[in-house]
């Protein structure tokens, strides 16, 4: 059962780290017209706060926390893994609560990828932290 269960982990720790590493290319800019995306994202959240310069900064914030996230995810420790899927629960809840509040489900004609992603990474370390207990 216990083997089972580490499998099961494994298998959904490794998505959400592949989910987190994949939209790292909109935040730091690998291909400009992916990253022009993710300004906006932040453009609209900053207007929203009131914090009009939050972007460039809260997106390479957002994606070092990501990174720093996916790392956590893929080290074979229990502990470690344990930190980074609270911290991937946490970003993800405020990813969702911009959709919700901000950004509208769908942003620019994605057909609700970005919301969609958000909740698959919040399920897969939500289950990692409930395997890992």
């Amino acid at each position: 059962m216990i083997l089972k269960r580490s499998f099961f982990s494994w298998v959904v720790q490794l998505i959400a780290a592949a989910i987190l590493l994949e939209t790292l290319m909109y935040k730091f800019g690998v291909f400009p017209e992916l990253e022009i995306h993710s300004i906006f994202i932040f453009y609209k959240i900053g207007q929203a706060i009131g914090v009009p310069d939050i972007e460039p900064h809260g997106r390479f914030t957002t994606g070092v926390i990501e990174l720093i996230t996916s790392v956590l995810l893929l080290i074979p420790n229990i502990k470690i893994i344990r930190v980074g899927a609270v911290l991937g629960i946490m970003t993800m809840i405020g990813a969702i609560i911009a959709h919700l509040t901000v950004l509208g489900i769908e942003v620019e004609n994605d057909g609700s990828q970005l919301f969609i992603m958000a909740w698959v990474v919040l399920l897969c370390c939500s289950l990692t932290l409930w395997f890992r207990r």
